[in-house]
């Protein structure tokens, strides 16, 4: 345990001064140092995926209750954000995607100890299940925090307030970016539902079936986000609403029944 508090602690550090890098300098004339940015956070992730690691595997199960899954979410959100900085500007996710992993990374240091929940390796096919599922979610997750970047620059430009945008991407490249990332994760997501109804046994039992209601139902509006957008032309406020609509029924789906179980319960 000492381990990991020394490495969840270093890893909050790292993330913060990162998150410091790019927030005091996110309208200067030059722009943040994006080199001192992502090596703050590739140390960062470094270290998060170590800590990821000594709490996940023990033995022959992965321990897969609440924190530790947040915990795996927020590194999978963070290396693919810093992956996509290296060759676009994503300044204004970076600090909000280094801001919140590193929070928790501290949070997770006070959190009283919860059960272990393990996941039998040999069980292919549930794990497979779920590792789309969180692939899946991570990947919408920062298709929403796309969403949020075009409604911010789509904002300012009506405003022509241009200088709130200098650093920032085109308008039309984030968009595209958006609706590329949302078709991806779409697709893993609907692969993580056809292995839940053609393997699982109890996937439309009554203790799971809020998941899967929940789930579908995100499935649903983000294949209407996408219909609308190439058949309709959709896009600005409309997307972003109907992205954090989707967006909360998959939280609620995925963490909504463990937090009551693990945390309140």
């Amino acid at each position: 345990m000492d381990f990991l508090v020394i490495g969840s602690s270093l890893a909050f550090v790292l993330y913060i001064l990162a998150t410091l890098a790019i927030v005091t300098r996110l309208f200067h004339p030059k722009g943040p140092n994006i080199t001192l940015v992502l090596s703050l956070a590739t140390a960062a992730i470094t270290v998060h995926g170590f800590n990821d690691a000594l709490l996940f595997f023990s033995q022959n199960s992965i321990n897969f209750n609440l924190p530790n899954v947040i915990s795996l979410v927020s590194l999978v959100i963070t290396m693919v954000i810093t992956l996509v900085a290296l060759r676009f500007k994503v300044n204004l996710l970076l600090p909000v995607v280094y801001g919140f992993t590193g929070l928790w990374q501290l949070v997770i240091i006070f959190l009283p100890p919860i059960d272990s929940i393990p996941l039998v390796v040999e069980k292919v096919i549930l794990l497979s299940h779920i590792s789309f599922a969180l692939i899946a979610y991570c990947i919408l997750i920062i298709a929403t925090l796309f969403a949020f970047q075009v409604t911010y620059i789509n904002l300012k430009l009506k405003n022509k307030n241009l200088t709130a945008v200098a650093h920032l991407p085109p308008l039309m490249q984030v968009e595209k970016q958006l609706f590329s990332i949302l078709t991806v994760g779409t697709a893993i997501l609907f692969v993580s539902e056809v292995i839940g109804f053609a393997f699982l046994d109890n996937f439309l039992a009554k203790e799971n079936a809020h998941k899967t209601v929940l789930s579908l139902l995100a499935f649903a509006i983000y294949c209407l986000i996408l219909w609308g957008h190439f058949e309709k032309g959709w896009r600005g406020h409309r997307v972003l609403a109907l992205m954090i609509s989707a967006s909360g029924l998959l939280t609620l789906a995925y963490f909504g029944s463990r937090l009551v179980k693990e945390f309140i319960l």
